[in-house]
């Protein structure tokens, strides 16, 4: 198997705006979020991106898709029908191809010289089946998230089966269906927003609208039942995600690009500065 096609959905009411946000990235440089996903994408090799837009917003993203906008396919969700259904909007792009995901209101930030989409990518082409990137998160943020189940592979630390995934569980739920053993307690497997995905997923997603349940569609109950149907594995990332759709979710975000690019060092110096003269204000009132 091999991956040579990614998809970014960014057509959500609540998402559209978001990959239109400018950061400054590591080496200092001002792009658009879009920008900054499409070089991740590209630094795992893949060349064939599209991205799903709301109607009327493809204009706003070529303009900031940066210096690669030639190599990106912008496709319309033409009704707002749910995540599922703006993947699905993309079949005709990977036709029966495996395909790189990632969502457009998160940002990626990796701890090693190889990025997050790299390591996803290696592992799906090894196993030659879907993979998600998944993170253990604390139970408070799993109404977050797509939660998955499952069992550690032997002698692997980061590598699981899954066997069943229910989008923002409560945790009572999560607790009852989603516990993995050798997980720190209250901690679960939440998706990390990017995954690499067979064309069954996509199958899955067809036949559940053709069944009228275009208001419903969405990726996790396509990804719950592959689970059930074939090989279905989850890679856990040790590399920052950043959910931007949420408060202080750009702020955070832009700060680890900061804090591990080439200025970190002036950086982490004036911040130290501030701080202590917060705090001298502060013992002098």
């Amino acid at each position: 198997m091999k991956v040579q096609k990614a998809v970014i959905t960014a057509a959500g009411p609540d998402q559209r705006k978001l990959p239109m946000q400018t950061l400054i990235d590591r080496d200092g440089a001002e792009k658009s979020v879009l920008e900054i996903l499409i070089e991740e994408i590209r630094s795992a090799g893949i060349r064939e991106i599209a991205v799903v837009v709301y109607p009327g917003d493809e204009e706003s993203y070529k303009r900031i898709a940066g210096p690669h906008v030639d190599q990106v396919q912008f496709l319309h969700q033409e009704n707002s029908l749910g995540y599922g259904h703006a993947i699905l909007t993309a079949s005709s792009f990977t036709g029966q191809e495996p395909f790189l995901h990632l969502v457009g209101d998160h940002l990626y930030v990796n701890r090693t010289e190889k990025g997050c989409a790299s390591k996803l990518i290696e592992y799906a082409q090894h196993e030659s089946c879907s993979v998600s990137a998944v993170q253990a998160t604390r139970e408070s943020l799993i109404p977050h998230y797509g939660v998955v189940g499952g069992a550690r592979v032997q002698g692997k630390s980061d590598i699981y089966k899954i066997d069943k995934v229910i989008e923002k569980p409560t945790p009572t739920e999560a607790e009852q269906k989603l516990i993995v053993p050798g997980l720190r307690a209250g901690y679960y497997l939440c998706f990390f927003g990017m995954h690499v995905l067979t064309s069954t997923v996509m199958d899955m997603l067809k036949a559940g609208y053709n069944a009228g349940n275009q208001g419903k569609l969405n990726l996790s109950s396509a990804l719950n039942e592959l689970s059930q149907k074939e090989k279905y594995m989850a890679l856990e990332i040790s590399d920052f995600r950043f959910d931007l759709g949420v408060k202080y979710g750009l702020m955070k975000a832009q700060l680890a690009l900061a804090i591990s690019g080439k200025e970190r060092d002036r950086l982490l110096s004036e911040l130290l500065e501030f701080f202590m003269v917060r705090d001298m204000d502060s013992a002098g009132r």
